[in-house]
Formats: C-alpha cells, sequence, structure tokens
C-alpha cells in the first residue's frame, strides 16, 4: 500500500449514522483510502433500532471497512443522547486523540415520510420525530466532537443531506417535516463553514442523486446486481446510483489538500466525481440532479447524464 492508493492512513473518522446505505459506503470508502472509522448507529447484532431492518448493523459495516483495507471500529450509539455522544467522543479522544472527519450522515426517517399530505394531514408525532432523526442528531454530535475535530487544523465536517441547495432552495420537498429536515443540514454546513474556517477546519454539505439504498432496493423488489430490472416500470430509476458512488465523493474530499475551496457550500456526487474523477461502482458518472432539473422543461436522455 503507498500513500497514492491509501492518501488517508493514520486519519481518524467518526461516520454517524453509519448502518446502512449512504453513512455505510462513505465509512467502507474512507477505510478503502487507509482511515481509521468509528461507524455509530443503534442497529447492533444484539438491538434492532425503528427502522426494523435486522439485515444491517453497525458491525458488519465495521468490518466491511477493515476488509477494505481500512480499521473499522463499532460503536452503538443513538445520536439524541447527549451522553452517548460524549462516551464517543470521549473514547474516540482516549484511543487517538485525535479526530480528522465527522460524517453527519445519521437519519433513518423513511418509514415515517409520506407524501401527497398538506401539513395538517401528517402526523404530528411521526414529523416531529423526522426532525428529531434529522437535525436534532445532527446538532447534538457536532456540538459534542467539534471540540477534537478542531484540536488539529484541516478537519473536515460533512453533513449528508438529500438535495443541493440550488435544488431545495426553489422547491418544495412535498411534505413540510422532510422539507425542513433534509434543508437544515444545508444551513447547518454553512453555519459551521464560517465557525470552522478560523481553525482551518473546512465544513461541506453532500447530497447523493438517487440513492440505490438497501432500503430503496428492497421497495423496488431488486437487488443490486439486478436493479436495472426496475427501470422497465419506472424509467427514471436508470439514472440512480450505488451508495459507493457518494462514499467516494466523501473519501475524494477527505483526500484533497484543497478541500477548503469549498467550504460552507452544497455539493452532490455527481458534482464531485466530475471534480476528481471518480466512477459509481459500474464505471458510470450519473448526474442524478442535473437530470432531474432537465425534466422538468424536458424529456432529457438518461444516457446524457451517465
Amino acid at each position: 500500500m503507498t500513500t497514492e492508493t491509501t492518501p488517508l492512513r493514520g486519519r481518524i473518522c467518526l461516520v454517524a449514522g453509519a448502518t446502512r446505505g449512504a453513512g455505510r459506503a462513505i465509512a467502507v470508502q474512507l477505510g478503502a483510502a487507509g482511515a481509521t472509522v468509528y461507524v455509530t448507529g443503534r442497529t447492533t447484532r444484539d438491538h434492532l433500532s425503528e427502522v426494523g431492518r435486522a439485515t444491517e448493523t453497525i458491525e458488519e459495516t465495521a468490518e466491511l471497512v477493515t476488509a477494505a483495507g481500512g480499521e473499522g471500529v463499532a460503536v452503538p450509539t443513538d445520536h439524541l443522547e447527549p451522553d452517548q455522544v460524549r462516551a464517543l467522543v470521549d473514547r474516540i479522544d482516549r484511543e487517538r486523540g485525535r479526530l480528522d472527519v465527522l460524517v453527519n450522515d445519521v437519519w433513518g426517517g423513511e418509514h415515517l415520510l409520506a407524501f401527497g399530505r398538506k401539513t395538517w394531514e401528517n402526523d404530528l408525532t411521526g414529523g416531529l420525530r423526522m426532525l428529531e432523526l434529522g437535525v436534532r442528531t445532527h446538532a447534538i454530535t457536532s456540538h459534542t466532537a467539534l471540540p477534537l475535530l478542531i484540536r488539529h487544523p484541516g478537519g473536515l465536517v460533512v453533513e449528508v443531506t438529500d438535495g443541493t441547495a440550488e435544488y431545495n432552495g426553489t422547491r418544495f420537498r412535498e411534505n413540510l417535516f422532510y422539507d425542513l429536515a433534509k434543508n437544515a443540514p444545508l444551513r447547518m454546513a454553512f453555519g459551521l463553514g464560517k465557525e470552522l474556517a478560523e481553525h482551518g477546519g473546512t465544513a461541506v454539505a453532500l447530497t447523493p442523486g438517487w440513492l440505490r439504498s438497501e432500503q430503496m432496493l428492497a421497495a423496488f423488489g431488486v437487488t443490486e446486481e439486478n436493479w436495472r430490472d426496475a427501470v422497465g416500470k419506472t424509467p427514471d430509476f436508470a439514472i440512480s446510483e450505488s451508495p459507493v458512488y457518494v462514499g467516494r465523493a466523501v473519501a475524494a474530499l477527505a483526500a484533497d489538500p484543497d478541500r477548503h475551496r469549498w467550504n460552507g457550500g452544497s455539493l452532490s456526487s455527481g458534482q464531485l466525481a466530475r471534480e476528481y474523477g471518480f466512477t459509481d461502482a459500474d464505471g458510470s458518472r450519473p448526474d442524478a440532479w442535473g437530470f432531474i432539473i432537465a425534466g422538468e422543461t424536458g424529456k432529457p436522455d438518461v444516457a446524457d447524464y451517465r
């Protein structure tokens, strides 16, 4: 292994919300670049979270990180519980003495999401739970982990969300609670960028495109191996991307010594693929957000956006 193939060797990362989907892929790709990655979540081999999927666990994610070439460390953590997050950060400090990359990917609110309903028609308890999962967790984690991250200059914070600032800024995400939950990380990245700058740190918001997460594949009744079988019924699914894509985006950002040029900004996996030259697992470079925007005024060809 060389520094060219493992540019993040010696870096300490925390991926909050790494049980499945984007969080898992980000952790694995950071590991593939040589990093030590602490992976957190609520689903373990002994405990099932409210998401209700026993097929993915943080222990498995940690093993995948190690198999990829890094060191994965699974720490069961409910990021709504400040005491648990403090214990997590204290452990990282005690064991490593530093934190170089913080990825706030905590979510797990898909089961609460309903489209086509007005705010007053939605279940209030479920809506507020989405805000807890998508906003409060990120705020608690940043508040607790950033004192360790700024101990050394050059730290990176990635706020994972759904939608770019350009897209979300002029479009309603069809459910007010979801809209709030996914716009808040954009503002968090902007504000944290201002605060981290004097410490040599960088904060960005990052969105995947149409993500073929484990839950999305299950909803379409396909696997990653045969996902194209779903395109016949839902043609736009052809622009979807695997979680590997956004994982590679974070690894590229973390390895870029000039990443501060993105500070406070909103980025997408497709945008960073063009910048850094990486591809999705199948060798393509999907630009889902470009395709979605083009589809509002015409009928774009998927081939022009992959």
